[in-house]
């Protein structure tokens, strides 16, 4: 019999109670962070060397140089040309609907012009070279090669780097379709630490690239924390998780299965239902133990759900919201008859599904809207993976004469009461000068 943590909004120590039921710790595993200190440490200092005597030790392969690791454009292209027809349209109609998404979030460059003629602005431009990262262990994801690459290149990246492990030296021909239709640039058959830090740091065969994006173990999770600042990382992202708000007129078939597409995922996953009405939660426990013996991954939703699943009462679907942005999902689903009524009180959650057509694995997979979310409560400071992450913003400050002039005073004022005399002289001189030397 399936057994899920059931809470109720009303009780006395329900807000602590919910915080014990949707807490998640990474923990602070030392033997994990010296493995992957190690790894990185040598792959800065043997690169390819390094990089081919961990992927033959920790992936099973039998590679001889770096040069083995990379795969041609033609392998990318042929995985592509040898699916069947139908998967070719999904990705296709995948990535197509993903692009006209991201092309909406694209920040333009802008200026304006004061009296003086001074000019301030913001010039907006692409990373360099991006490193996507895609899992190829438990499961391939191919959908996360078109999410990741995508919007790096509508922001106009010029080079993406993929790497993914192929254990045994097996290759997913869906994950190497989706970077074909994706035009990465470059392809390398590794994963892992190791992989991370020779996306950092540059090995002579693997180009060293400006930010790392994409999921990972919790291998990979610490090294992208361990790198951060010689590069960008998109973030470190915890277990996924969906909630659903349902106001009980759902089919709860369909609230069951949405529950386990986020616990197939794995064990620690979390699935919360948030439900005023008592006989409807009852329903939808009656199909989670009808539906869960035909799952293929019916071992790993068990315990996701029973480990981490959650079941709320509360009074109403105002309350419901006020929960769930205290839980600050990854995913949200407004399964209720009018979700645009409810939609301007959510305040923290990575992606909101509104009614209940939306189901939350069309986000997943070809919706549109990117389904790298932030996680474990940071939607509330962070957003979905977009365009705007694979572009910088650079200031502006073109300052006429009579603009330097004029701001020069002001900074000479601010700068002395600093005591940072040298740069109110910079300033005073722009204000006492008569234009540009004739030296």
């Amino acid at each position: 019999m399936l057994k899920m943590n059931r809470l109720d909004a009303q009780a006395p120590d329900f807000w602590a109670a919910l915080k014990r039921a949707t807490a998640y710790e990474a923990g602070d595993n030392e033997a994990v962070k010296h493995t992957v200190e190690n790894i990185i440490a040598r792959i800065k200092q043997d690169g390819d060397a390094a990089l081919v005597a961990y992927t033959n030790e920790l992936d099973g392969m039998q590679v001889h140089s770096a040069a083995e690791l990379a795969l041609p454009a033609s392998a990318l292209k042929n995985a592509y040309d040898t699916l069947p027809s139908a998967q070719q349209a999904a990705l296709q109609t995948a990535a197509k609907r993903i692009r006209s998404y991201a092309e909406r979030q694209c920040i333009p460059s802008w200026t304006y012009e004061e009296d003086d003629g001074s000019v301030f602005g913001q010039q907006v431009t692409a990373l360099d070279r991006v490193g996507l990262y895609v899992p190829g262990g438990k499961a391939a994801y191919p959908s996360s090669v078109l999410m990741n690459a995508i919007p790096a290149q509508v922001a106009g990246v010029a080079e993406l780097i993929m790497v993914v492990p192929t254990p045994g030296g097996q290759t997913n021909p869906l994950v190497l379709a989706a970077a074909y239709v994706a035009q990465v640039s470059r392809v390398f058959t590794i994963g892992g630490a190791q992989a991370v830090a020779a996306l950092a740091y540059g090995t002579a065969t693997v180009p060293a690239v400006d930010k790392i994006v994409g999921p990972g173990n919790l291998y990979v999770a610490t090294a992208k924390g361990m790198v951060f600042g010689d590069v960008g990382i998109d973030m470190i992202a915890g277990p996924s998780e969906i909630l659903v708000i349902c106001d009980g007129q759902t089919d709860p078939d369909w609230i069951a299965m949405d529950l386990f597409s986020q616990a197939e995922h794995d064990e620690l996953a979390q699935s919360v239902l948030i439900c005023p009405h008592a006989e409807y939660i009852e329903r939808v426990l009656t199909s989670l133990e009808k539906q869960l013996p035909q799952m293929a991954r019916k071992d790993i939703i068990q315990q996701s759900l029973q480990n981490r699943g959650l079941i709320i009462q509360v009074a109403d679907l105002d309350q419901a919201i006020e929960v769930a942005n205290v839980i600050a999902p990854e995913h949200l689903e407004l399964s209720v008859q009018d979700p645009q009524a409810w939609l301007g009180k959510v305040k923290h959650a990575g992606a909101i599904f509104m009614g209940p057509y939306s189901a939350e694995v069309l986000g997943d997979y070809c919706a549109g809207p990117n389904h790298v979310l932030p996680t474990a409560r940071t939607a509330r400071f962070s957003s979905p993976l977009g365009v705007y992450d694979f572009q910088k913003r650079s200031s502006i400050i073109h300052c006429s004469a009579a603009g330097a002039k004029h701001l020069g005073k002001t900074a000479m004022v601010l700068a002395y009461g600093e005591g940072l005399t040298a740069h109110a002289g910079s300033a005073e001189y722009r204000v006492q000068g008569n234009g540009q030397s004739d030296v």
